[in-house]
């Protein structure tokens, strides 16, 4: 799959990694999805599922995310669905770079009625959607209070 999408971060793979393997913060980088419902314990092992809502309430579309592959700290390959728009087959990978990584991310349509569309057409929307993905990836990777990273989340005070 070509990779449509490059963010440079500070983040070490592993922290990207950390981000991409907790199913729960999957609304927080992944542009449209508004809620979680459940997260399959073993995510993201092949063949888990992660259970979630996008759109705006009260439009919200319950469905889910399916890890096709995963390379842990490396790779990671998805097929997610959409109620009435098809499904998409998304990779991600993680590379170290100097201090930090980059991260790539791609997308595929992997079924009608989107996937009727001509790939180039297609990009004009998922490229920027995704490269805003991967920026909010970095930015939660980046976090001072990352989760298992040793600090604390700042206080309002």
């Amino acid at each position: 799959m070509r990779f449509e999408a490059h963010w440079e971060t500070t983040a070490s793979p592993s922290q990207v990694w950390d981000v991409l393997a907790d199913g729960w913060r999957y609304p927080g980088w992944v542009v449209g999805a508004s809620r979680m419902r459940a997260v399959d314990p073993e995510w993201p092992a092949p063949g888990t599922r992660i259970h979630h809502s996008v759109g705006l309430w009260p439009f919200l579309i319950d469905d889910h995310t399916e890890v096709l592959e995963a390379d842990p700290g490396k790779a990671l390959t998805l097929i997610a669905r959409a109620k009435g728009f098809g499904r998409a087959r998304i990779e991600i990978q993680v590379r170290p770079d100097g201090v930090g990584s980059v991260i790539e991310m791609g997308e595929h349509l992997a079924s009608p009625p989107m996937s009727w569309f001509p790939q180039s057409v297609v990009e004009l929307a998922a490229v920027p959607r995704n490269r805003e993905c991967i920026r909010r990836l970095a930015l939660l990777a980046e976090s001072p209070s990352h989760p298992g990273d040793g600090s604390t989340a700042p206080t309002l005070g």
